[in-house]
Formats: C-alpha cells, structure tokens, sequence
C-alpha cells in the first residue's frame, strides 16, 4: 500500500468511536458491527424495515465498506439481502446523495451540500437508507436500477409486489 492509502490511526479511533457509541446506544431500525474484529474497514449491517412502508417487516443484510481515506470519502454500502430499488444497483451498491465523493455533481443531479461531508456518521448513513426505503415513491431522476425505475413510473403495482416478495423472503431467511 502506498503511503497515501495505509489506513491512518485517527480514522481507526473514529470508526471505534463510532462503533462504540452504536453499541452502547443502539439506533431503531439498525445495528451494526464489525465484519471482522481485526479490520475496523468492513461492517456487517442488518437493516430492519420500517413500519407503515413496503419494507416494513424485511431483514436487510448489508456491508459497508470504509475507505482508508474515511472520513474525508465516504464509505461504500451494498446490500448483501437481494433488493429491488431505482436507487439500488441490482449488484445491491446504494446510490444516495450521502454516499457520493465531496464536490460538485458532474450530471447536475446533486448540490455539493447533499454529498458526503466528513461529519457524517454510520449513524447519519443508515438513517439516511431507510429513509431512502420508507419512500412511498421513490426517485427515479437519476436511477441506479433503470428497470426498477422504470416499474415505478409505469407500473407501481408490480413494482410494489416485487418489492413485497422480496421482503417475505429476507425475513424468512432471517430465521
């Protein structure tokens, strides 16, 4: 690794810090905790859908991944549980305004304030993804499942009973 990208010790004692305080203080909704207990990079996420939405009663298995710049980038999430989302890769990668590098949107999409900020934390991560699942409907600006966008415009119902099937099976695998 070059001298640039070796993980420093303060990204380590922020994401302990972080950890910690999920721990002690757990969010509704979330948990989070290490992949490994040696590798402070790699998160295991278990999202639980909220109610009143169509996630409501999934168990969603995601990783997040920190990048040995954090928290200057942000890191990167994917959903390990299979989704069906406009803003969710069909590889399970989340594209949220939140999880994008600091600066101005070449597309135009995004204002630079809606982009990742070092303040931001797992915390404010995780909140903002089910924010993004309790959605009644869902962007479809700049999708990152054209197809599943494409369901929303056109043909919620269907789009709505993927959804639905999808979460009937997390929670059944979750037992």
């Amino acid at each position: 690794m070059s001298k640039s990208s070796t993980p420093q010790p303060s990204n380590s004692l922020l994401l302990r810090r972080q950890l910690t305080e999920l721990t002690k203080r757990p969010v509704e909704g979330f948990s989070a905790g290490l992949v490994d207990d040696d590798n402070l990079y790699e998160w295991d996420v278990m999202i639980i859908g909220p109610p009143d939405t169509l996630s409501e009663g999934g168990f969603f298995k995601a990783r997040l991944t920190f990048p040995p710049e954090y928290p200057l980038l942000p890191p990167k999430m994917r959903f390990i549980t299979p989704m069906w989302h406009p803003n969710i890769y069909s590889d399970g990668v989340v594209c949220i305004s939140i999880l994008h590098a600091p600066g101005d949107d070449q597309y135009g999409y995004e204002d630079a304030g809606e982009r990742w900020m070092p303040v931001h934390t797992v915390e404010t991560i995780l909140v903002s993804v089910i924010s993004l699942l309790s959605s009644e409907t869902p962007n479809t600006d700049s999708p990152a499942n054209v197809d599943a966008a494409k369901e929303v415009r056109t043909d919620i119902s269907t789009y709505k009973k993927k959804v639905r099937r999808l979460v009937r099976r997390s929670a059944e695998e979750s037992i």
